[in-house]
């Protein structure tokens, strides 16, 4: 692993997108940053997030039991929020697009739905694998989009 000195005198040929220019030298931007130090431990309580849903029912519809990619999977509150569902681990699953427009605002039952599996807070922490593209824009993607994904949901 190179520190922040080594990185900066390592001067392969670098695509000016890819590179910030001082006064007297061109750096390479790194893809990745890791943090070695925390000024606080970080938050130990697993924050309801789309993307920690998705990893939870390993995108997978929880009333037709599909797997589907995350762009066609929406969040289904189970007892909806008219009904005075909340917006909680034990109230939210991953569904398709067809099931949660069958099931529009009603319970399973009434929309003659049943679920896979009984949603539950995760006792782990889901792994979030970031996969980089070949394009410059995509390979940005991922990290752009880990907002969306993991911004905690509010009632």
């Amino acid at each position: 692993m190179l520190d922040w000195l080594d990185f900066s005198t390592l001067n392969p040929p670098v695509a000016a997108l890819e590179s910030v220019r001082t006064p007297s030298r061109t750096i390479r931007l790194p893809r990745v940053i890791l943090l070695t130090f925390f000024d606080k431990l970080p938050c130990k309580e697993l924050k309801l997030t789309r993307n920690n849903v998705f990893e939870r029912d390993r995108n997978t519809c929880q009333y037709c039991a599909r797997v589907f990619p995350r762009e066609q999977l929406n969040l289904d509150h189970v007892i909806p929020r008219h009904y005075g569902g909340k917006t909680t681990w034990e109230n939210i699953v991953c569904s398709c697009i067809r099931c949660n427009t069958r099931k529009s605002s009603r319970l399973p039952h009434e929309a003659g739905l049943r679920l896979v599996r009984k949603p539950a807070r995760p006792k782990w922490r889901p792994v979030i694998s970031l996969v980089l593209g070949n394009q410059h824009r995509e390979m940005w993607k991922d990290f752009l989009d880990l907002a969306y994904w993991n911004v905690e949901l509010e009632e």
